[in-house]
């Protein structure tokens, strides 16, 4: 996703949205949404607008017969005995990121999971390879 294409948002100690325009200035978000619809709709309608959208598809069975835990990013740093500027610096992850991880205010992305999930497992072969300079690198 681009920078043109993200909306920055921040809500106000009063409960409201606002967005943060690129000048600095807000402008409230505005509630669009027909509410007596959705109050109205029955629970057969509720499932077939669920189905029917294509970004955020229900899970199926064997979706919940294989959850997938999110990597804990603080327990992983805190076995290896890395201070997190440590942790940061050798797995490439912006350290605010990290620290936000750590607070619950942001979660990894899929991505991220993924490098996390490798990191829990196999840290040294994630700091070799990030050390590597990719000059080195055969791609044979």
């Amino acid at each position: 996703m681009s920078d043109e294409n993200m909306i920055t948002v921040q809500r106000l100690p009063d409960g409201t949205a606002v967005q943060i325009l690129a000048d600095g200035s807000t402008r409230p978000i505005v509630d669009t949404t027909d509410w007596a619809r959705v109050l109205a709709m029955t629970e057969e309608e509720i499932d077939a607008n669920a189905l029917a959208d294509p970004d955020n598809p229900p899970f199926t069975d064997e979706d919940l017969a294989r959850p997938r835990l999110t990597p804990n990013p603080k327990r992983i740093r805190q076995r290896l005995q890395m201070t997190q500027e440590q942790f940061a610096e050798g797995f490439q992850v912006p350290l605010g990121t990290l620290r936000d991880w750590e607070q619950g205010t942001r979660r990894p992305d899929s991505a991220a999971r993924t490098l996390l999930r490798i990191i829990d497992r196999k840290p040294e072969l994630v700091l070799a390879t990030l050390a590597t300079d990719p000059a080195d690198v055969n791609v044979d």
